[in-house]
């Protein structure tokens, strides 16, 4: 078995930190995962471990459809949540407008997975690239093609991560993006 890992899972308490830096601490910061996905219980412990290490409350909300992201909005206004972290999964990536509206619909800071979200509006990503995982997937079925076994080929992973920011949503939430955040950015949307 061989492949290309793009460590979504694996960056959901580092995304928890870095959006606990932007919002007030007194509040939880909501976390939503995907109840249906395969890695939901993991997900769900790999950032219950990062808000302990951190010292933060979280709240879990669970969503697999689009009534439910609504529900879990409702329920974030409702706590006083200062913020939002959308765990790593497609589900939500295939629904990322409708998350970057409410959002920003109910002035709710919230930090993904994937760029493409702060291009949609959102306020910021960390991840890898989509693109760059798609390219390493073609690079290995071009050696499969080419005759390499499948078996000697390592699993390949991310070496690069983006911190995507966008200052326009930041400005629009009344928030201030520290200079140090905004210094390791990879990307910042004005």
């Amino acid at each position: 078995m061989t492949g290309a890992h793009v460590l979504t899972i694996d960056l959901d308490s580092k995304r928890l930190e870095m959006l606990s830096g932007l919002v007030p601490a007194s509040a939880p910061i909501g976390v939503l995962i995907n109840p249906d996905a395969e890695h939901a219980e993991s997900q769900a412990r790999e950032v219950q471990a990062g808000a302990l290490r951190i010292g933060r409350q979280i709240v879990i909300l669970n969503a697999n459809s689009e009534r439910d992201i609504n529900s879990a909005f409702r329920t974030l206004v409702e706590l006083g949540a200062a913020g939002l972290l959308v765990a790593a999964d497609v589900f939500f990536y295939g629904r990322r407008e409708q998350l970057v509206t409410l959002a920003a619909y109910h002035a709710m800071p919230a930090i993904y997975e994937w760029r493409e979200y702060v291009l949609a509006g959102g306020l910021m990503s960390y991840g890898s690239s989509i693109a760059d995982a798609y390219r390493q997937a073609g690079v290995y079925a071009g050696r499969i093609l080419k005759g390499e076994k499948p078996s000697d080929l390592p699993v390949m992973q991310p070496t690069k991560f983006d911190l995507v920011i966008n200052l326009k949503t930041a400005k629009a939430l009344g928030l201030t993006v520290p200079e140090k955040l905004l210094a390791i950015a990879d990307e910042v949307i004005e």
